[in-house]
């Protein structure tokens, strides 16, 4: 669905009850304008934030449809996906909301157009092909740094703004390490026929970022040359010529683009040339200038509830902090800080709200408290409730395991607690039942633990949400 982010928007006129419905989900800060794309399991409208005037892209996806065909996993993945990659030359991620029966992706509006398009009128002139082709090999080289293999690179995915700068999208297809199998290979086959490369086709495992590599090879030869490297009628004969690796370089190519192409789409993986390798070469390097941008960690968007007030006023706390702040607290850091809340996390809050309720079956047996006391005062408070019932104390940065002496029905229980940062002054406490049986865990919580943090728990947040204990599995 790259196509979605690029077409003009739609017109401020009468809009369709649909589109009514979907701007009292948005909460009204984005009025949706015109359907710009569509596929099986989304719809992408072109819509407005409100607060600034800028356009932006919004994919809804439907929830029921998604998980009554299993591609529960797969929406989780491009999110996860989608928190890594913020570089210029990427399609922005800007927020994720959901309902009951929604998922919504905010992402950048991009108004120029897909690449394709520039490339089905013919062949570009070898200054802008390089252009183009520099800035997707330093996404690409961006995203496998963060451990995200595309897998479906082809000019479809790759959209141009307004000032012509390149921007690579649809991350549906994508893998991240979590995916490899023992071997130590990817085995899913994905992608478009005539830019996948052979070993995908072969079935027999494959290294995701050799992959991508063929891939950017094949779209550069298609943008130099206005063809494919590989075409035929029939798939199956495409399919043994990418097989065999059988294409011939045009009269106007030079020899440095030959040479960079006969490495990039190389048959043989192993000898298949890298991303540091490419971006070394006489013909790259010509005119490139490394991009420099800054990256927030994992701080890439807000998430509004649309139906939970508690979860919209405990939002208005994790805003993020200016950038003077966040630097000047990774210069001096005093103790162990916690691991941040993101907006994706704090979904989490709200049970009317929680993604990771779409996602996976039951619960992970979890309970979160906020709290404004420091990480001192709480592993503190940890400690003391462990000495008293004479658990052992495990500590690890802002992670604390409280590990019983005695064996009960299902073994010593073990419980453990990990400390976040959900703003410069609030923290959110989480416990867990790492072992033990869930009748002693409860019995736990309710005599010792809950009585022992119960002073750390934030008056205007402690109900049934957010306090302990909470029902285990």
């Amino acid at each position: 669905m790259a196509a979605a982010a690029t077409s003009p928007a739609g017109s401020d006129g009468a809009r369709t009850p649909r589109q009514k419905e979907m701007k009292g989900l948005l909460l009204g800060r984005y009025e949706i304008g015109k359907l710009i794309g569509q596929g099986t399991f989304a719809k992408v409208y072109h819509a407005r934030n409100v607060s600034n005037g800028e356009g932006v892209a919004i994919k809804v996806i439907d929830k029921e449809k998604i998980m009554k065909i299993g591609l529960i996993a797969h929406i989780k993945r491009e999110i996860s996906i989608l928190r890594r990659v913020r570089h210029p030359n990427i399609v922005q991620l800007f927020e994720v909301m959901a309902t009951k029966s929604k998922i919504f992706f905010v992402m950048e509006y991009v108004k120029g157009g897909e690449l394709f398009s520039k490339v089905a009128k013919g062949r570009l002139k070898e200054e802008v092909a390089r252009k183009y082709f520099q800035q997707l090999v330093s996404a690409v080289a961006f995203c496998h740094a963060r451990g995200v293999y595309h897998r479906d690179l082809k000019p479809e995915n790759i959209l141009l703004d307004e000032d012509g700068n390149l921007k690579v999208s649809d991350f549906g297809l994508s893998a991240i390490p979590d995916q490899i199998k023992q071997d130590g290979l990817f085995h899913t086959l994905c992608g478009t026929p005539a830019y996948v490369a052979p070993e995908v086709l072969a079935r027999k495992g494959y290294d995701a970022a050799k992959v991508d590599i063929w891939s950017c090879g094949v779209i550069l030869f298609v943008l130099m040359a206005g063809y494919l490297p590989f075409h035929d009628q029939n798939v199956m004969s495409m399919y043994k010529k990418i097989h065999k690796g059988e294409f011939r370089c045009p009269r106007w190519f030079s020899p440095d683009l030959i040479r960079l192409l006969t490495r990039m789409i190389d048959t043989n993986p192993e000898t298949r040339i890298t991303i540091p390798e490419i971006m070394d070469t006489k013909w790259f390097k010509k005119g490139f200038k490394h991009v420099k941008f800054y990256i927030e960690d994992d701080k890439l968007c807000n998430v509004d509830s649309c139906d939970t007030e508690e979860f919209a006023s405990l939002l208005d706390h994790a805003l993020l902090e200016p950038e003077t702040e966040i630097e000047s607290r990774r210069k001096i850091p005093i103790l162990p800080r916690p691991a941040s809340l993101n907006a994706f996390d704090i979904i989490s809050f709200s049970r009317g709200f929680d993604l990771s309720g779409l996602f996976e079956e039951g619960s992970n047996g979890g309970t979160r408290f906020v709290t404004a006391a420091p990480v001192s005062t709480i592993i503190s408070k940890l400690e003391e409730i462990a000495k008293v019932v004479s658990f052992t104390v495990r500590k690890k940065d802002c992670r604390v395991s409280l590990e019983g002496s005695r064996d009960g029905v299902k073994g010593p229980l073990t419980i453990a607690a990990e400390i976040f940062e959900l703003t410069p002054l609030l923290r959110v406490v989480e416990v867990k039942k790492k072992g033990g049986d869930r009748f002693e865990y409860e019995e736990f919580c309710n005599k010792e633990l809950k009585p022992g943090l119960q002073s750390l728990v934030m008056g205007e947040v402690a109900d049934s949400s957010y306090n302990l204990p909470s029902d285990t599995k």
